[in-house]
């Protein structure tokens, strides 16, 4: 039975008045939730509170859900809604790729950072390219954005981010693949590699 299926089956169990089915989604998604709030707020205090304030709403809207979309993908647009409204309700915007992937010491975050033998130009060479890569992200207009984080931070399908995103699969491919145009020609002269070369 796959990951859907058993969504689905704990999803009618809800329905149907069993508590610990809930709980169960919980469990199951908790983590992967919080490290996606985390990397939209800060405080881990709020992503708590937000995560908590997510599956709130999940809970209550779960007899809308028609399992047209995974489970997580439905609970994904959810948490991301409430974290934009969390955050326009105290004056503050998301914050970009860049300012979640430099922590207190301006050092890049481990996750985007490419590993190497630890030379000082290796490092080097990785930190620019670190903040190459969040400059280029952080340029693309919202929805190439929102589609090249989907894909490469969350690790969401093509279906799963048309789904997400809700329009096709076919424009979904169009935005992933202007994304890592514009992220390319931003890591050319650093790389130096040739116009005709992606990478």
């Amino acid at each position: 039975m796959s990951d859907r299926e058993i969504d689905l089956q704990l999803v009618e169990r809800v329905r149907a008045g069993d508590k610990q089915a809930f709980g169960l989604l919980v469990e199951k998604y908790q983590r992967k939730l919080l490290r996606l709030l985390s990397r939209m707020v800060r405080d881990p205090d709020e992503v708590e509170d937000i995560a908590q304030e997510t599956f709130i709403k999940a809970y209550r809207a779960l007899p809308q859900f028609r399992g047209d979309a995974a489970f997580y993908t439905w609970l994904y647009r959810i948490g991301v809604n409430t974290a934009k409204n969390y955050l326009a309700s105290r004056g503050r915007a998301m914050p970009t790729l860049s300012e979640q992937a430099l922590d207190e010491d301006d050092e890049p975050d481990e996750r985007l950072v490419v590993k190497d033998i630890g030379t000082p130009e290796s490092e080097l060479l990785s930190k620019q390219m670190v903040i190459a890569v969040n400059e280029a992200v952080d340029a693309l207009p919202e929805e190439l954005r929102q589609a090249i984080t989907l894909r490469e931070m969350e690790g969401m399908s093509y279906e799963e981010i048309a789904e997400a995103m809700d329009c096709p699969i076919g424009t979904v491919r169009s935005r992933i693949f202007r994304a890592r145009e514009a992220i390319a020609a931003k890591l050319r002269p650093i790389l130096d590699t040739p116009e005709d070369r992606r990478w």
